[in-house]
């Protein structure tokens, strides 16, 4: 028999989790404590693994996914551990003890928190050593980044390991921080996107717009650090900052601090009406998802 995942949570992530895990040839044992929630979840699972698969096709060797009643069921023999409890620390601190009267001794538990530290997380646990954060971006199936923090280097060389033969990119914290790092990269630029709203400097589509046909196009290639190395010319990011470093700084300083009062959701949320045009938030994602597998495809082995 394969070797078994334990995915802790049937929600949104830890169905996308899954199905990512079940395509790359790993039987699956998830726990989803709403026991009224776990019939809809292997049809869910098996639709996000086709789409998978529609990007990998050379993965032939799928794996097997069983919804457990209990979770010393889904911890039983498994050699990784993917948690996505909701957002509460007394919760999530409550199933790590649990996990850790269950499971196999020193399985890696790994935390799909979007948010949370670690230090809060660990705070209470008889060895918080194997407990790592890997923060994935939605949805964890198709967007490649695994954000991983933790303080056993050999874990996180391992854990890095795992989620690359899973197609996935690691990347590795310092030091831990709220949002990690690509939610504080996504938060910064929606601060500034909000404040363009609520001063009408631009409309919400005419915003997302520009990013997508703009900034983001660039950075599906190279990130913002580089983006500007380029932006230099010649001289780099050296004569970037020594000529253009003064024109940054003025735009820095006239960067919004939005406050998402009652005006400002409202406007928010009438921009995403007209952008929406109608479609629903399942007919969105199915776009999202159809236009992430082009993008990746397109950028397979062309990433700078």
């Amino acid at each position: 028999m394969k070797d078994s995942v334990a995915v802790i949570g049937g929600g949104l992530i830890g169905i996308s989790w899954s199905a990512l895990f079940v395509a790359y040839g790993w039987n699956v044992l998830l726990f989803e404590p709403m026991a009224d929630a776990r019939g809809s979840i292997p049809s869910r699972v098996d639709e996000l693994r086709k789409q998978v698969t529609a990007l990998s096709p050379d993965l032939v060797d799928s794996g097997s996914l069983t919804c457990t009643q209990t979770l010393a069921e889904a911890l039983e023999g498994c050699v990784w551990i993917q948690e996505n409890a909701p957002e509460k620390v007394p919760l999530k601190r409550k199933l790590y003890a649990d996990i850790e009267a269950t499971a196999p001794r020193d399985v890696t538990i790994a935390s799909s928190t979007s948010s949370l530290v670690w230090s809060d997380l660990s705070a209470e646990m008889a060895n918080p050593s194997r407990l790592i954060t890997a923060h994935p971006f939605n949805p964890p199936h198709l967007m490649p980044l695994v954000e991983l923090f933790g303080i056993d280097s050999e874990r996180l060389d391992a854990a890095a390991d795992f989620y690359r033969s899973v197609g996935r990119h690691p990347v590795r914290m310092k030091r831990e921080a709220v949002g990690h790092i690509a939610n504080r990269l996504s938060s910064a630029l929606w601060r500034e996107a909000v404040n363009m709203v609520s001063k009408g400097i631009a409309d919400v589509s005419d915003i997302d717009e520009a990013l997508v046909y703009g900034p983001g196009l660039r950075w599906s290639v190279i990130g913002a650090h580089m983006a500007y190395h380029l932006g230099g010319g010649p001289g780099g990011i050296t004569h970037y900052l020594a000529h253009l470093g003064p024109s940054q700084e003025k735009r820095w300083q006239d960067l919004g601090s939005p406050s998402l009062d009652t005006a400002t959701r409202q406007k928010l949320v009438n921009g995403i009406e007209l952008e929406a045009r109608g479609r629903s938030i399942a007919d969105l994602e199915v776009q999202r998802d159809e236009a992430l597998i082009s993008v990746q495809r397109a950028l397979q082995g062309k990433r700078l």
